[in-house]
């Protein structure tokens, strides 16, 4: 393990005024997002889209790295065939890889998941290494629900796998990504959100400890503390603000580098001003910096725009460097709701 390669590398994956492109669509999930928009989703068409996104002028002033999907990895931008890993490494962005498989049905606990891929991850790490990643992401699921969901049990099994999946990582001279999310989908308040967080991030870095995964060399990207999509009382900017830095300043060592928020299927403009109140509000006084990891909430407005058609490209672009462009200023507390209406 290269500790100071890891730690140098999580440092500038959380820099302030960039974050990280979350660009590791399955083949199934983008099938979806590209039917969506009447898209066949071969993997011509996925490459494609992927380049347009990836050589958008400017990216690089507000992404510090890019998360891909195994494809995606070995895939080359379509102007001069530049393998994408290297592509990146020219601009300055760091490549990252998605390593796990998925979310599954958890054993004898209806309505959990588990994820699994750390059968063979050691040696599929090494491949991704060779092939220039040098961060990986592996995503736990967390339902609220009926009937005492989530269980200690589903909380447990999957904060060991990530702190197992990290470990791994770091052998391997690779920033693990650790994301516990806590889903929105439901009909919870912010209330049992901030509380099932808390026990979740909180027993996630517990197992990290218990397997020495080395904290100055990993990335945490936690959900946000929000009222359930369902719920009839939505919290407020300032109250999702206040709760998440408080569930993590509960439960985050000093020593992480920083945090990059997922966006978990809020609004792009929710997403960019809930991360901007917690600067604002809080930046000054914490440990560790907070970004973003998106990525509906950074392309769902390039995809529309692109729509498939090569015409297109340059309008798509515009839409994708500017929702990157304000949640690297949100990421500095520089973000104002005026510039979604100067953009409109």
């Amino acid at each position: 393990m290269n500790k100071e390669q890891l730690r140098s590398t999580a440092n500038a994956m959380v820099q302030k005024g960039k974050g990280i492109l979350a660009a590791d669509e399955s083949s199934p999930t983008c099938g979806k997002r590209f039917e969506s928009i009447g898209v066949e989703s071969t993997e011509r068409n996925r490459n494609i889209y992927r380049d347009l996104l990836f050589t958008t002028s400017g990216m690089e002033e507000y992404i510090s790295g890019v998360i891909l999907f195994d494809e995606t990895l070995r895939q080359s931008t379509i102007a001069d065939g530049t393998a994408f890993p290297q592509y990146f490494k020219n601009l300055g962005v760091i490549p990252g890889i998605k390593v796990d498989k998925g979310a599954k049905e958890l054993a004898s606990h209806s309505g959990e998941k588990v994820t699994e891929g750390l059968d063979g991850l050691r040696d599929r790490l090494a491949e991704y290494y060779k092939l220039g990643a040098r961060f990986a992401k592996w995503r736990a699921v967390i339902t609220i629900g009926d009937g005492g969901i989530p269980t200690e049990t589903c909380i447990h099994v999957n904060a060991h796998a990530l702190a197992r999946y990290a470990a791994l990582c770091q052998e391997a001279d690779i920033v693990p990504i650790v994301e516990p999310e806590v889903l929105m989908d439901g009909t919870h308040s912010i209330d049992t959100c901030h509380e099932v967080s808390q026990r979740a991030f909180a027993r996630v870095f517990d197992e990290l400890s218990r397997q020495r995964v080395f904290l100055e060399g990993i990335v945490l990207k936690p959900n946000m503390i929000v009222s359930g999509i369902g719920c009839s009382e939505q919290a407020g900017v300032k109250e999702v603000a206040d709760r998440t830095v408080e569930v993590l300043k509960a439960t985050v060592p000093d020593e992480v580098p920083g945090c990059a928020f997922l966006s978990g299927g809020q609004t792009n403009e929710n997403a960019t001003a809930h991360l901007n109140m917690m600067n604002v509000e809080h930046a000054e006084s914490l440990p560790w910096n907070l970004t973003f990891s998106y990525g509906r909430a950074l392309q769902a407005s390039a995809l529309t725009s692109w729509s498939g058609k090569d015409e297109n490209i340059p309008t798509a672009q515009e839409a994708f460097f500017q929702r990157a462009k304000f949640n690297g200023l949100a990421s500095k507390g520089s973000y104002s709701q005026e510039l979604e209406s100067e953009m409109a």
